[in-house]
């Protein structure tokens, strides 16, 4: 980007997206479990598990516990209500907390809560987000060696997105486990395999002997649900890549602004920010943005401004609504045309040369790069 552009760039209001502030009063039991928390900012967190827990204290008992007929009517709402009630604030806040511990070390048997007691029910096997997101996905940068890199695929094609997402479903956690043992991080490797072994003996056991039908409710559909929302909205994260710059935050992620999934989900649509500072707090994220527009117009980095979410990204591009899209492209340097923002996101889409990534692939990774 030229200076005459930076020059030229119009002036921006502060973002709306969430910060923090302390809040004027406190109950006992917040100050009770402050004194074990690392940082007061993550109080939200405690009342989101707080909700989670009682709704499943009440819905998942039920549905084990109701004649084995009424569990296929009642299947619909408890799903409904996992899945749009409370899964993003879940999975975000799981994100959140594998980068940054939400209880102190004196207490930090309570950091298990979140991923093992809570995370079976929404799908998510106790440490394989720790193990991927933070093991193998910020170590490579959507770079080759990354298992869920998009750089190897056209990111409008839905028959990519398919070998993709099916690419992890069926042999990711072998990739995984394979990945982590030729870089030997092997500690990462032991809390990996614990956390599979346990879902899958556990689950398989309530299926067997218990009650099958309550158990692929609670268990096995958001297991199903939560993959193909774990690669839509990677795919949405990582789908602008300069593929000549693929290892540059700026240019191989993008950001949503302005938007009420920042305000449920803790600021995660600022994913360059997150790449750029992955232990960034995620109430800093919107002020670091808004100090460092230069840097953005600069890099010609991909900012929408007003997009619902990652999937609203994904579902554009399988639908090729590249109108959309550009309506949403925030114009960080001189305005751009409707058709040259349409021209850009294309180019932005387009995959590195070569063959797809092997289906099922053992090779040794190739080492990160930056």
């Amino acid at each position: 980007m030229s200076t005459n552009a930076l020059a030229s760039a119009p002036p921006f209001a502060q973002t709306t997206d969430p910060g923090w502030s302390r809040p004027d009063h406190t109950n006992a039991f917040e100050r009770f479990i402050l004194t074990r928390m690392c940082d007061e900012r993550d109080l939200i967190f405690i009342h989101n598990s707080a909700r989670i827990t009682a709704f499943l204290l009440v819905a998942a008992p039920a549905l084990y516990l109701m004649p084995r007929r009424w569990v296929a009517w009642c299947a619909v709402p408890y799903l409904l209500t996992l899945l749009i009630g409370f899964t993003g604030r879940y999975i975000l806040m799981l994100h959140a907390t594998s980068h940054r511990h939400l209880f102190k070390k004196t207490h930090a048997w309570m950091n298990t809560y979140i991923p093992w007691v809570l995370g079976p029910f929404f799908g998510q096997t106790p440490n394989s987000y720790y193990a991927h997101h933070l093991g193998m996905h910020h170590a490579e940068n959507n770079l080759l060696a990354d298992l869920s890199g998009t750089m190897g695929y056209r990111r409008d094609s839905f028959l990519h997105w398919l070998h993709y997402w099916a690419r992890f479903f069926f042999v990711g956690i072998p990739h995984l486990v394979w990945y982590l043992h030729t870089r030997r991080k092997h500690k990462i490797l032991k809390l990996l395999l614990a956390g599979e072994i346990s879902w899958y003996l556990g689950v398989g056991l309530l299926f067997f002997f218990v009650n099958w039908q309550a158990t692929l409710v609670v268990f096995v559909m958001p297991y199903l649900v939560l993959r193909v929302a774990f690669m839509s909205g990677n795919w949405g994260q990582h789908a602008f890549v300069d593929v000549d710059d693929g290892g540059n935050a700026f240019r191989n992620s993008n950001c949503i602004t302005e938007t009420r999934y920042n305000h449920e989900c803790y600021n995660d649509g600022y994913h360059i920010v997150h790449h750029l500072k992955p232990s960034m707090h995620w109430s800093e994220m919107a002020r670091y943005y808004d100090s460092h527009r230069e840097r953005f117009l600069r890099e010609d980095a991909v900012v929408f401004k007003g997009l619902s979410d990652n999937q609203a990204i994904w579902l554009r591009l399988m639908l090729k609504d590249y109108d959309t899209l550009a309506r949403h492209l925030v114009d960080l340097g001189p305005p751009r045309s409707h058709e040259e923002k349409v021209a850009f996101l294309k180019d932005r889409v387009r995959r590195r040369s070569g063959s797809l990534p092997r289906f099922i692939d053992f090779s040794r990774p190739a080492p990160s790069a930056s």
